[in-house]
């Protein structure tokens, strides 16, 4: 049969039409199973490669007190003194019924003997009346983060959402908070752009337990483990990405053993396909690691995040001062060293029960966001080269990214003399090097192995300085 040449067209554009459908590509999304060889088939979304910073938000009723002792980072503290000393304000509830410990002693001074933690309930629920999440939405977007994770229920079962769960061991009123916080931000940080991820604790509810933990290798032993308990976190997952769709899954200390984690995973990567878990389900599979105030020291090829506080707490901590946060060289610094080495800096503000963010996180957020808005073309969309670090011949730290047909040299200190000399980078005559934040190329010269490269003088004052060398170096960096 002869198919008239009008029809042609119109045929061969349905054939097209008929192969894209039947591979699931046009009109349908894939459908993930509850098996791990279908959920397996996800990979890490490019907008999560591309993102490099997100803010952690920890806020809830501890930050009602917002208060624990001042220590060092909580890996740095003897483990047998953690549970005691621990310096994360958001473990108030726990921390605060050891007797005699710093919170212990805190509370009782501060609230009295009688005064319990659910207490805090109405005077959070007043003062997140005042919160502006407009006000944080724009923060974030000028501190240059790509993305946001909110704790909508942390280990005192408190949650952030209007949630209809009952849980049996709290009166309706106990439950959560009166104003949809969840929501009101996940609205508010959608608007400017930028992704929402949920934390929620699936492991740790100290609705479910009572005694407090004492020694760290009792925390993954009071993950609870009743149908009553797999039932009620089963179902807060599903509400929440019901409800609000999240772009990343941050579940935290593990899960019930009989907890639906495929049948959680399988239909959140259907409904939300550019949707990203982590890896504390107690599970193998996860799209990316999350070291905590921790960093790997190499290029790691599986995706990472590193998660942590600008001080020694996630959650608001009155008690400390600058002495205690990073200062913006730091934040810097560990931005560009987690970046070259392929993670991402989820980096933690804990706010104030009204939602006011303590004037020297801010300030940190804000300096931070001033170096990326000169030097953000070294870290967002980058990807790590096969060397990450190095030092210069004149002994300053060095972190390399690259991007396109670029490789970037960020050094990580001041350069002293008006040059730097770049090891074994071997450039040709069409290699063009730029600073960035400087309008005119720099000059160069390749002296054996290594690249000398002339810097502007004087230089402008920075946290680093990154060298952009354009096409990639032909030595080392060039894969």
């Amino acid at each position: 049969m002869k198919i008239k040449p009008e029809l042609r067209v119109v045929f061969a554009l349905a054939v097209s039409i008929g192969v894209l459908l039947t591979a699931g590509l046009v009109g349908q999304t894939r459908r993930y199973e509850p098996t791990w060889e279908s959920i397996m088939q996800h990979r890490v979304p490019e907008w999560y490669e591309d993102a490099k910073l997100g803010i952690f938000i920890h806020w809830g009723l501890y930050s009602v007190p917002g208060w624990a002792p001042i220590s060092e980072e909580i890996w740095k503290i003897d483990p047998n003194e953690r549970a005691k000393n621990n310096p994360y304000a958001e473990w108030y509830l726990n921390t605060m019924k050891i007797k005699d410990s710093p919170t212990w002693k805190y509370h009782v001074k501060t609230y009295g003997a009688n005064f319990k933690y659910l207490d805090f309930i109405p005077i959070f629920n007043n003062e997140v009346k005042k919160w502006k999440p407009e006000e944080w939405a724009e923060l974030f977007r000028e501190v240059g983060a790509r993305y946001v994770v909110l704790t909508t229920k942390h280990h005192d079962g408190f949650t952030l959402w209007p949630s209809r769960v009952k849980n049996p061991h709290r009166k309706p009123n106990q439950r959560g908070a009166e104003r949809d916080l969840v929501g009101d931000l996940t609205q508010a940080v959608r608007k400017v752009g930028l992704k929402m991820g949920l934390y929620y604790s699936g492991g740790l509810d100290w609705s479910f337990y009572e005694p407090p933990i004492t020694r760290e290798e009792e925390v993954l032993g009071t993950v609870q483990q009743s149908d009553e308990f797999v039932k009620y976190v089963d179902a807060h997952w599903r509400e929440l990405i019901d409800g609000y769709q999240p772009d990343i899954l941050w579940n935290d200390i593990s899960y019930p053993k009989k907890g639906d984690v495929k049948g959680i995973f399988s239909d959140y990567y259907t409904r939300v396909p550019e949707g990203i878990i982590n890896n504390r389900w107690g599970v193998d599979f996860a799209d990316f690691t999350t070291p905590e105030y921790e960093t790997y020291g190499q290029v790691t090829p599986k995706k990472w995040e590193t998660c942590r506080g600008i001080g020694s707490s996630f959650g608001y901590n009155r008690a400390e001062g600058p002495e205690q946060m990073l200062s913006v060289n730091k934040l810097v610094d560990m931005l560009v060293d987690i970046v070259s080495k392929n993670g991402n800096l989820l980096l933690d503000i804990g706010p104030q029960a009204d939602g006011t963010i303590p004037a020297l996180q801010v300030e940190r957020l804000r300096g931070l966001g001033s170096w990326l808005r000169v030097n953000g073309e070294a870290i967002f969309g980058s990807r790590p080269c096969v060397k990450a670090e190095g030092k210069t011949k004149e002994g300053i730290d060095i972190r390399f990214t690259k991007k396109g047909d670029s490789v970037y040299a960020i050094l990580l200190d001041k350069p002293g003399e008006a040059s730097a000399t770049l090891p074994d980078l071997i450039v040709d005559n069409k290699t063009k090097i730029e600073l960035l934040g400087v309008s005119n190329n720099l000059s160069w010269s390749q002296r054996g192995r290594d690249l000398n490269v002339n810097l502007p003088s004087p230089l402008p004052e920075s946290e680093a300085y990154t060298i952009k060398i354009t096409p990639k170096p032909w030595k080392l960096l060039r894969e």
